[in-house]
């Protein structure tokens, strides 16, 4: 009978409850990524360029606005030459112009292009820190579907913070060139009432500022709700991606069960959380339209309305007028760009909020259960592996030996077992040091890293040749060599396709990839291998050429097996026992700060599920 409790990983997993982190958790923990990115001093200098890029465009802003009273006074005067002119030097500032601008769209493109690389470049590199990946995804809903976070999300956050970084910068840098400006107007501007003379210093950049707060505190208002909906939106895609790769890859046992309409009625109702996210999007997007639309139409007339009392008293030409209501829009415009990107603002915000609190997580995961006592590990100068009352914590109790002191010499064959339910998997983590909570002590051999066999054996997508390449261990000698133990393994057909590039995992059958995986092993020599139930599924002919093969290749290696117990005794002459301790004090739940507060959704609890299973 199959050790199915055993096997499971879900008993196992700690119940991590979730902190949400603060704005400035998540921007901190964007600003220590890209500081510590190898393309930060590309990204500094195109930063910088973009910059000069953007106060070159002001100040060309600032002359064509100056342009405007001249141009229109010839046109009131209907002064020919003077009008040519002024097209001619319209001709000069706006051919500048065009080319700052197109200047700036290529440095735009280069920002998205170096931030994405920096964003996703971190995240991967904290990801694949030893064991981080493991932990992360037993830490509950943060872990899940880590790939749209790296890829997706990494990605639209380099895009909405290049658009919205620059937006603002040139937004601010207009604002601060055209205040002075319309401040400049506004000193003529007198107001004639009931035979008063009334002079308001600075008059439409006051009115300015009021327009474009009120436009900014009702578009926050309406617009807010934004940044749940696209997070939540974000979540149900991923949940749908994650069905879809989930039928993909099993497509062949749906098949023979006839699971079609299970799998469609699964898909569909991951379709239908996605489409009900993106309905509640798109209502408080058309909340949000009526605010920003009705003042993008009042904005039309609303400069002249504010200068208009001033023009038909005659203290103004009609070129000023034209210079005044320019220069009353650009500062307008600066000030409105809270208005115009409050959904793109939200968006950000949500997709911020992942991508950091995915790193933080990253970061905080080696610390779940910090209160926990830990396994200590240390280095045995005689060169043997040492138990001392070692006990391995979980959620359930604590698995252990039977016996409390063990040690296991070089060269030695060793067979642990263990009933099902007893934690076998648990303790083939503790040793490897994924699972380091519990007490007592692990002595490894020194300068001799063991090599861990896992169930279900890994291969990089490559030649067979770069998968034999373990990265422990000696390297094969020659390709005769590699032919040999791949003959013994019944693998002989491979020993021609040594540099032909596959995935490997998908070409070759269940027992063929891990008798692939004791070849590699065979091949590389090591000192020292634990093993996790991985012999257990051959069959008796394949085990005993799988066994035999060991014994030949590996004579001095010490081998330990951690499995159902149903191996060649004289492989494995000694037998220790593992024992479940469901009195023991359980494992508590630890803190991660992330965003992800809500538990694991459905579908992430059906993947896991069906990999329990």
């Amino acid at each position: 009978m199959d050790d199915q409790t055993d096997r499971k990983p879900g008993p196992q997993k700690p119940a991590v409850s979730v902190e949400a982190s603060s704005l400035a958790d998540q921007v901190t923990a964007i600003k220590l990524g890209l500081k510590t990115s190898p393309v930060r001093r590309q990204l500094t200098w195109v930063s910088i360029g973009i910059v000069a890029v953007i106060v070159a465009t002001a100040i060309g802003q600032v002359l064509l606005n100056r342009w405007n009273q001249p141009f229109y006074d010839a046109l009131a005067r209907r002064d020919m030459a003077d009008f040519l002119h002024q097209l001619l030097v319209f001709a000069m500032i706006a051919g500048g112009l065009l080319v700052l601008n197109i200047g700036q769209t290529w440095l735009n493109q280069m920002i998205r292009l170096r931030l994405r690389e920096a964003l996703t470049l971190d995240l991967i590199d904290q990801w694949m820190r030893p064991a981080r990946a493991f932990r992360l995804a037993n830490a509950g809903a943060i872990g899940v579907n880590p790939d749209q976070r790296m890829q997706q999300d990494a990605a639209h956050l380099s895009d909405l913070s290049t658009d919205l970084g620059v937006g603002l910068l040139q937004s601010f840098i207009l604002l601060v060139s055209f205040i002075g400006v319309l401040w400049e107007l506004s000193s003529g501007f007198v107001f004639h009432i009931g035979g008063y003379s009334l002079a308001i210093p600075g008059y439409m950049v006051w009115a300015a500022f009021l327009y474009a707060g009120i436009a900014s505190w009702l578009s926050w208002l309406v617009g807010r709700p934004l940044i749940g909906l696209n997070s939540e939106r974000y979540t149900r895609e991923a949940e749908l991606r994650s069905s879809m790769v989930r039928v993909n890859e099993n497509v062949d046992a749906i098949a023979l069960y006839h699971g079609e309409p299970d799998a469609r009625r699964r898909l569909e109702l991951d379709l239908g959380t996605v489409l009900g996210a993106m309905r509640r999007i798109f209502t408080a997007q058309i909340n949000l339209s009526w605010v920003t639309d009705t003042y993008g139409w009042i904005t039309v007339v609303a400069p002249i309305l504010v200068a208009s009392p001033v023009y038909f008293s005659g203290d103004i030409s009609f070129g000023g007028l034209m210079m005044a209501v320019g220069a009353f829009n650009q500062v307008h415009s600066s000030l409105r760009w809270f208005i115009n990107n409050i959904g793109s603002i939200a968006d950000w915000r949500a997709t911020l909020m992942r991508v950091a609190d995915f790193r933080i997580a990253l970061t905080e995961t080696d610390a779940l259960h910090h209160k926990e006592k830990r396994i200590q590990f240390v280095e045995n100068a005689n060169g043997s592996l040492t138990f001392d009352r070692l006990e391995v914590a979980s959620p359930e109790g604590c698995t252990k030996l039977a016996q409390t002191e063990v040690e296991i010499r070089p060269g030695e064959r060793v067979m642990i077992t263990g009933e099902p339910g007893a934690g076998k998997t648990l303790f083939f983590r503790a040793i490897a040091g994924l699972w380091p909570w519990g007490s007592g002590r692990i002595g490894l051999p020194a300068g001799e890293g063991p090599i861990f066999v896992p169930r279900v054996p890994y291969f990089p997508a490559g030649t067979l040749r770069e998968v034999l390449d373990h990265p422990n261990g000696k390297a094969p000698t020659s390709d005769a060599e590699i032919a040999a133990v791949l003959g013994e393994v019944g693998l002989d057909r491979l020993a021609t396709a040594l540099d032909r590039p596959g995935r490997w995992e998908r070409e070759l059958g269940d027992d063929e990839q891990r008798a692939l995986a004791f070849a590699r092993l065979a091949l590389r020599k090591p000192k020292w291998v634990i093993i996790d139930e991985a012999l257990d599924a051959f069959d008796g002919p394949t085990l005993r050429r799988v066994l035999a093969m060991l014994q030949k290749r590996l004579p001095e290696t010490a081998i330990i097996n951690i499995g159902r117990g149903q191996q060649n005794d004289q492989f494995f002459p000694r037998s220790l026992n593992i024992v479940k301790d469901t009195g023991a004090q359980a494992l508590k739940p630890a803190r991660v700060r992330a965003g992800a507060i809500e538990p694991p959704p459905p579908a992430a609890r059906r993947k896991k599920e069906s990999t329990e299973a």
